[in-house]
């Protein structure tokens, strides 16, 4: 079954529909003409900014931290300035005395410092971001002056202080038990918005705080509406229910759909700049893909292009290597494997693997036959598999897809029970320094892909030592180490560098994209007319 013409098919007859349907009868559906409505196929569940299972874009609604990161580098938010000691132990932030909780609650050195103590009181759960294992106290100065002293000197300090999670603050009014690893009982933060009610997998409203700090949103409220599948966002958005789709990846329609709201001129569609890279996980600890020539063939086995094309829509470029040379310590001169099916067969040769009259290849009487396995909520995982499936035939090679729900997706990253699975990289502000620090956490697919390696116990070790080392020059050497012994046992098959995309009425202005991909700024839009 072509997959893409099927997909294109269903979208022309429910348009179709639609316009037959009347849906001028479902155009003012929305009680606040002043409201953003977001269609998501995901609940915000547990915003707890200390925690995981939350949407990020709602907890960076809610709650707001030290610094931000911006497109210029790393800037002052609820600490107005800052200094660093010489030695690189100690960052000294200079706080605003203008900002209140929701609650009422003060925001001042106190609540900072019980906030980053109740970080640290789950440091297991935060050993991921290298930032948390590097901290040795916080001190409150004065009622607004906060003192962080490190271990180490920690390069990355300030651009991760300002990450989405886990260093936001909560009013330590919220706090259970004095702490925020159990819950807590209250969502009051700092930010511009207040979560005034959630209705569990149906819908979230968000209302402007009107005490906050900084610059008010333009509009009364967000309603984040919970919607089953991408294709019932479509027809919420055809209908009038909602304004506005954003997001990366498996947050958003898929690339045909996208294309067709495009040229059909209604809508307005926007892209980020590349910001993430898409690839697929070779596990260098399963019995076939052990094996370096066969990791090797797959790369050159992947016509990257016609994904690009015809599955991405030329929306994506293709990757050559893990990491764009544009992320920072990642421009370095790494050999580009190119479409090259022949060279994919006599490496696979080479390995032992013939081809028999069914054209699959065998060895010692087994079937080269491998599984990849995507989350079934993404809109494009399939078909981008459904490509790499006729390309593995080419050559030999039997691919069994498999999709999954997410958690259970998830559950394999962490068992490393996959001989292919897909990843995205964190994209900006976590790339690389976070995303290549998680490759030491066992939970992480990209741990359990390259356990099999030979130098898995040294590739720990650096990158550990990298994050704390403060020559920048010895810096840029170990993650040119790192790059490159990553690309040459080719764990990955990098393929596009991904972007995130929106898709609104044409109404709905100041649509924006934070460098993290996990963000959405809702602050910064408006309608053009309030009353529509």
């Amino acid at each position: 079954m072509n997959y893409k013409k099927v997909s294109m098919v269903l979208f022309a007859v429910m348009f179709v529909l639609i316009g037959c349907g009347g849906s001028d009868e479902s155009t003012e559906t929305k009680e606040d003409n002043n409201q953003i409505v977001y269609g998501s196929t995901k609940d915000i569940r547990d915003i707890n900014p200390h925690l995981y299972s939350g949407e990020m874009a709602a907890q960076n609604m809610v709650f707001e931290s030290l610094v931000i990161n911006t497109e210029d580098g790393v800037e002052p938010w609820l600490a107005e300035s800052w200094d660093i000691s010489d030695d690189g132990l100690e960052y000294t932030f200079h706080l605003r005395e203008d900002v209140t909780f929701t609650d009422g609650e003060n925001f001042d050195a106190e609540a900072v410092k019980k906030n980053m103590d109740a970080i640290m009181d789950n440091i297991e759960r935060h050993a991921w971001l290298d930032m948390v294992n590097e901290i040795e106290e916080n001190v409150v100065v004065d009622e607004y002056t906060y003192k962080l002293v490190l271990k180490h000197p920690y390069y990355p300090t300030l651009t991760e202080l300002a990450l989405t999670r886990p260093f936001r603050f909560i009013s330590p009014k919220a706090f259970e038990d004095g702490t925020t690893k159990d819950g807590v009982s209250s969502y009051a933060g700092t930010g511009p918005w207040i979560l005034s009610e959630h209705k569990e997998e149906q819908s979230a409203l968000f209302t402007v705080n009107d005490d906050y700090w900084g610059e008010k949103p333009k509009v009364d409220s967000v309603q984040w509406k919970v919607l089953p599948d991408h294709q019932t966002i479509l027809l919420s958005l055809e209908k009038g229910e909602i304004d506005l789709i954003f997001g990366s990846d498996g947050d958003m329609i898929d690339l045909d759909s996208f294309k067709a709201l495009e040229k059909q001129g209604k809508y307005v569609t926007e892209m980020s700049d590349p910001i993430a890279s898409r690839a697929i996980l070779l596990n260098s600890d399963r019995p076939i893909t052990k094996d370096l020539r066969v990791r090797n063939a797959l790369q050159y086995a992947v016509d990257k292009q016609s994904i690009a094309d015809g599955v991405l829509n030329g929306s994506e470029s293709v990757a050559h290597t893990l990491l764009s040379p544009t992320v920072p310590y990642s421009d370095l001169c790494l050999e580009e494997r190119k479409y090259d099916p022949e060279e994919a067969a006599e490496l696979l040769e080479e390995a032992g693997w013939k081809l028999e009259d069914d054209d699959y290849r065998y060895k010692d009487g087994e079937l080269l036959e491998l599984e990849i396995y995507f989350n079934s909520d993404n809109a494009q995982e399939k078909t981008i598999s459904e490509y790499m499936q006729s390309d593995f035939k080419k050559i030999g090679v039997k691919l069994d897809i498999i999709g999954e729900q997410k958690q259970a997706f998830l559950d394999r990253q962490k068992s490393g029970e996959f001989d292919l699975q897909y990843s995205l990289s964190w994209g900006t502000p976590y790339d690389p320094q976070s995303y290549v620090s998680s490759w030491r956490i066992p939970a992480h697919g990209d741990y359990q892909a390259q356990i099999g390696l030979d130098k898995k116990e040294w590739l720990d070790e650096t990158i550990t030592a990298l994050m704390i080392e403060s020559e920048e020059e010895n810096r840029e050497e170990m993650y040119d180490e790192v790059l490159n012994y990553i690309h040459d046992e080719a764990v990955y098959i990098p393929l596009t560098y991904s972007r995130t995309k929106a898709v609104h009425l044409p109404e709905l202005k100041g649509i924006t994209f934070n460098p993290s991909q996990y963000e959405v700024p809702f602050e910064k839009m408006y309608f053009e007319n309030e009353w529509r």
